[in-house]
């Protein structure tokens, strides 16, 4: 026997054998009667507001109240579209202020975040560490012990009653910076310094090999940003308010509004989720960068 077939032989002996996963019949079962339960407990509330927003009056009302709707109507969206239509301010107004607080509001938020964590991720100097420390303790403060410093800041800036007044605050949100950050040290150095040996600047490396590779990340954070600027409330003039606040304020007439608040309800959540299912295939792809070592 030669001396390489000898090498291959024992390389072969020494290969670790792979462990084969048992699981019986009875516990693929249990497993999955855990998992369908949960998600049942899970998809409740979603299947509650569809089916509010299409029940009466008098199924509303109706004690024990029940789950699934009997005599399914569509008069709850009728009675909220003449509501909205009887306000002073155009409906269209109030999706054009969503479009542009949203949107400002994700946009800016991903482009600080990005580019605050690429350093962070991919560079060292001094206070690295401390001015990610900071980051990771600003996440420890709720959205509402941080109110009144934010108040005062966009005082001092003077944008009070402006769009920027919510799309400025919504760029230093220190989870997205968080986020970034993990991802983007995923990536190999490798990637990064081929790209300098053939020309490339730090800006051209942080947009055509880092951002296209972590888009799972900032598509994921998109989505998160959205479902809270969906919902912010911070301006006096009833003309730069979103569409969130024209329909709650639908649902304080009372009860003679029920129907319609229902509708409200199911509205507010359709947008997120809806967001969500567009950019859900790209939110759970896996990283290209994933199967790569340096």
């Amino acid at each position: 026997m030669s001396k390489e077939n000898k090498t291959k032989k024992k390389l072969f002996k020494r290969r670790p054998k792979e462990k084969k996963l048992n699981r019986s019949m009875a516990g693929n079962t249990l497993l999955f009667v855990i998992m369908f339960i949960c998600g049942v407990f899970m998809a409740l509330p979603l299947v509650m507001i569809i089916n509010n927003a299409l029940k009466p009056l008098d199924e509303i009302y109706q004690f024990p109240p029940k789950i699934f709707v009997r005599n399914p109507t569509l008069e709850n969206f009728s009675d909220l579209f003449v509501l909205m239509n009887s306000s002073w301010v155009p409906f269209s107004r109030y999706i054009l202020n969503t479009i542009i607080i949203t949107g400002g509001g994700m946009v800016g938020h991903v482009l600080c975040a990005s580019l605050a964590a690429y350093p962070l991720a991919k560079h060292s100097f001094p206070g690295k560490n401390i001015l990610f420390g900071m980051v990771v303790l600003s996440m420890m403060f709720s959205w509402t012990v941080t109110q009144i410093p934010q108040y005062l800041i966009i005082s001092w800036l003077h944008i009070n009653n402006t769009y920027a007044a919510l799309i400025l605050p919504a760029c230093s949100f220190g989870m997205g910076l968080y986020l970034m950050k993990q991802f983007m040290e995923q990536l190999p150095d490798s990637l990064m310094e081929s790209a300098r040996l053939d020309g490339a600047t730090e800006w051209r490396v942080f947009w055509s090999i880092v951002m296209p590779n972590v888009k799972p990340a900032w598509l994921t954070l998109a989505i998160f940003q959205f479902q809270q600027m969906w919902g912010s409330l911070f301006l006096r003039n009833e003309e730069l308010k979103p569409l969130q606040y024209a329909l709650q304020q639908i649902t304080a007439g009372g009860t003679a509004r029920a129907g319609a608040a229902a509708a409200v309800t199911f509205i507010i959540a359709a947008v997120p989720i809806i967001f969500f299912l567009i950019c859900q295939s790209n939110v759970l792809e896996t990283m290209t960068t994933s199967g790569m070592k340096d």
